[in-house]
């Protein structure tokens, strides 16, 4: 069947990196994303990238992450710099067959992830 697995979370300093992957059991999805959920707070698109590169970012996140995929390794990455405390989440791996049209909406994603946590502290 359809998995996503993600890994890499962590506890970190504000200013410092974390690198989040997402391990896939297809390598031909059209669009892949990464969306978080803070404490009481809605889940929120992050970065997501189609299966020709294009990548796309939210805005609170441009310049610091980078989002990538591996497609012959079935791996996508989050390569988040310059961490703040407000980017604390539960970071989740989404992908869609097809090449998504809003890319930072949940439904667009049939295939989800269980989550990593990220926690930023001051």
């Amino acid at each position: 069947g359809t998995w996503l697995t993600e890994s890499g979370g962590g506890s970190v300093q504000a200013g410092e990196s974390l690198r989040l992957s997402c391990a896939a059991s297809y390598k031909s999805y059209g669009t892949m994303g990464w969306f978080r959920q803070a404490p009481g707070k809605d889940r929120e698109g992050v970065a997501a990238i189609d299966s020709d590169g294009t990548t796309y970012y939210t805005n609170s996140v441009k310049g610091r992450f980078t989002v990538s995929r591996d497609n012959d390794n079935k791996i996508m990455y989050l390569q988040m710099d310059s961490l703040q405390p407000e980017d604390t989440a539960m970071y989740y791996c989404a992908a869609s067959s097809q090449r998504a049209i809003s890319r930072f909406q949940e439904s667009e994603y049939s295939y989800w992830g269980r989550g990593t946590q990220v926690t930023v502290s001051s």
